[in-house]
């Protein structure tokens, strides 16, 4: 059985996340790694994450490994420490932005990379076998908490902007923590900048009772409007792993991710004189755009950071990312990271020396469109193969990589099952806001031709 997703595993606490499941995958990982150097652990601020640490902390100590717990960090900030800590694997205990009522677990190799699909099948049999034997009295493991998680984190990301000119810009900014680990870090960073910060959710609480944890515009209602009531230059908001970052100008407007994404890419693009940007199948046509005129190359991947993580690894890729806000900053490490995508915007900003809005102004213009649509059946082989026949148009190309993509030439439109949630995801760009619009709404119609197929 298949349990790991794009972004590791996510269930519902109580439901198939139990204690007996968290056990069966910390032996699992006991039984897939040698008993040497240690595996380090990670978890964020959902109510059952602290449960499920000890749990998997103590199985491994009883499986005769040692453990060094990182604590409660941002899910980059954990990737960043695995290899300083000298562990063999890094696993943390996150649902990212999935509802409250979920938890569950990813998997960090030694590089401090989200391991290998190879990796989750060899976890995923383990977890289908008889468990072991757990280790003897005089051979259990043990284990030890780690308290410099944080600073090294931070640390990182300051030696890799230009700190001073962010510091003699006095930037203004609220901070929106979504109530999760960026609690810890984030609001430090931007005050090591030289930042007045103002916090909205700045305190850890699992239930996410400020907002939803998905830093969506539907979900940023408050932060859009405190920016503009309090003078603020910007508003930045994580998920509750805080692997994300979205931002809102200073009038309050949202920022779409996708913006973002082509905004660091041109800076990127400019400072490198042009490199390879790597980024999933739901990427903007503005990043294109971009790489032509400044002599660069687009790499597409399946959507999901280990996708696009490890094919910038195989480029050497100068810049990465996905739609969804989740950047990837090779001179930092190969990992979604919200604080750098803060610090890198502070960055840029500073050396532009103008607002947020005046340096979107000049990117490429293009709409994008996202549906959420429910996947009411496991059949998605099928559901596919229906898609493909009905999203095919003349003179458009499908694009199979993950999901199915009609490309067209004034735009085009992506359906792909969700790797995360039980969702269909539906994505559509155009440069014509109506265009978007309607290919939106011409994905959303060939599911629903797709799914009468399949009854």
């Amino acid at each position: 059985m298949r349990l790991f997703g794009t972004n590791g595993i996510r269930e519902v606490v109580g439901d198939r996340l139990t204690p007996e499941f968290a056990t069966r995958f910390a032996t699992a990982v006991a039984t897939i790694c040698p008993v040497g150097p240690p595996i380090a652990l990670g978890w964020d601020g959902r109510t059952a994450s602290p449960a499920l640490a000890r749990i998997v902390s103590g199985t491994l100590v009883l499986m005769g490994h040692r453990v060094v717990e990182l604590g409660i960090l941002p899910t980059p900030a954990i990737q960043w420490s695995v290899p300083r800590v000298g562990a063999q694997l890094g696993i943390i205990i996150t649902a990212s932005h999935n509802p409250p009522e979920f938890d569950g677990f990813k998997c960090i190799a030694a590089d401090g990379l989200e391991a290998t699909r190879e990796t989750e099948i060899r976890l995923e049999q383990a977890m289908s076998a008889p468990p072991p034997r757990s280790a003897p009295f005089d051979r259990l493991g043990s284990s030890r908490h780690d308290e410099g998680g944080a600073a090294r984190y931070l640390e990182g990301i300051l030696e890799r902007v230009d700190a001073p000119t962010i510091v003699a810009r006095h930037f203004v900014v609220v901070l929106d923590c979504a109530n999760g680990a960026s609690a810890v870090t984030s609001p430090e960073l931007l005050r090591r900048l030289g930042c007045q910060v103002v916090t909205l959710n700045g305190h850890i609480d699992g239930t996410f009772p400020g907002r939803p944890s998905e830093p969506t515009e539907a979900n940023l209602t408050h932060l859009a409007r405190t920016v503009p009531a309090v003078g603020a230059d910007l508003g930045i908001a994580h998920d509750g792993d805080a692997d994300r970052a979205a931002f809102v100008d200073a009038t309050g407007r949202f920022v779409p991710g996708e913006k973002i994404l082509a905004l660091l890419a041109r800076d990127r693009l400019r400072r490198g004189r042009g490199g390879v940007i790597v980024t999933p199948v739901t990427g903007s046509r503005a990043v294109e755009d971009l790489a032509r005129e400044l002599g660069g190359q687009v790499v597409y991947t399946r959507v999901g950071s280990p996708s696009v993580t490890h094919a910038m690894q195989e480029r050497s890729a100068l810049f990465g990312g996905e739609e969804n806000g989740g950047l990837i900053f090779p001179e930092l490490h190969l990992a979604r990271d919200g604080a750098m995508t803060a610090a890198a915007v502070l960055d840029l900003l500073a050396h532009e020396g103008r607002p947020l809005a005046e340096s979107l102004a000049g990117l490429p213009s293009y709409t994008m469109v996202k549906l959420k649509l429910p996947l009411p059946t496991d059949r998605r082989e099928e559901l596919l193969t229906g898609l493909t026949r009905a999203l095919a148009a003349p003179g458009a190309e499908i694009v199979a990589l993950d999901g199915v993509k009609s490309v067209r030439p004034d735009g085009w439109v992506l359906v792909r099952p969700s790797g995360t949630e039980p969702l269909l995801r539906v994505f559509a760009e155009a440069k014509e806001p109506a265009r978007a619009q309607a290919l939106a709404e011409e994905g959303r119609r060939a599911v629903e031709v797709a799914l009468a197929g399949l009854v």
